[in-house]
């Protein structure tokens, strides 16, 4: 797994997949081995898919216990460690990789970039960040 998408996980909680059919009491159902069609929905919400809720991930980063010890909200060093994660020079790197920094040296300049790469990625995956801590 990579470094992003645990921090990913450990903000917005796992997804786990989509439950399997059953075989009875379906809202499909099956009739001497023929399948009927779902029922139809009506009234408000009618023909419209469930929207996936945007996280709010500076509540969910301040409700993490150990959040008002650490400066989560521009150290990458910080956000690492609140969210559980090891952050040594080579999980950083590895980090810095995985978002366009193939020559990553550690330096402040860079792990400022990183910080803000991480939080321009998590509003692209259905976050809300302040724009604060966004490019």
């Amino acid at each position: 797994m990579s470094i992003f998408t645990s921090i990913k996980n450990a903000i917005f909680g796992r997804k786990d997949e989509t439950p399997a059919p059953t075989t009875a009491g379906t809202a499909a159902g099956t009739t001497a081995g023929k399948t009927m069609a779902p029922a139809q929905t009506k009234g408000f919400g009618a023909g419209k898919s469930a929207a996936v809720d945007e996280v709010d991930v500076e509540r969910r980063l301040d409700g993490m216990g150990g959040a008002d010890n650490l400066n989560w909200r521009s150290s990458i060093v910080d956000l690492m460690k609140l969210v559980g994660l090891d952050p040594s020079y080579e999980n950083r790197k590895e980090l810095a990789t995985e978002l366009g920094d193939a020559d990553y040296s550690g330096k402040a300049e860079e792990n400022i970039w990183l910080h803000r790469q991480v939080m321009n990625k998590l509003a692209a995956n259905g976050g809300r960040v302040p724009a604060d801590l966004r490019d």
